[in-house]
């Protein structure tokens, strides 16, 4: 049961969206074309097994993992369920 200005149902559509919003960003994420041999961001290379299994991967898991860190780190405010997104 919604409240207030909301409709019925409001709850669950702005939980479907925030779920499809970080799944389309995940897939967004995900590396494609040809692997690199060596990380973009160290030069360390690549071991081919992790090229085989990450079709399009850049990174070493060393540095990929630090990226996902930072990028976790940046995403910890939920902008669509803010109220102040929801006053527009």
């Amino acid at each position: 049961m919604a409240g207030g200005w909301s409709r019925d149902g409001a709850e669950h559509e702005q939980m479907d969206a925030t779920v499809n919003d970080a799944l389309e960003r995940a897939r967004r994420a995900l590396p494609t074309g040809k692997s690199a041999e060596f990380c973009d961001e160290c030069g360390k290379p690549i071991p081919e097994a992790r090229r085989i299994a990450v079709p399009g991967v850049q990174h070493c898991i060393s540095c990929q993992s630090e990226l996902e860190q930072e990028a976790k780190a940046t995403e910890l405010f939920n902008r669509r369920g803010s109220k102040d997104s929801q006053l527009r």
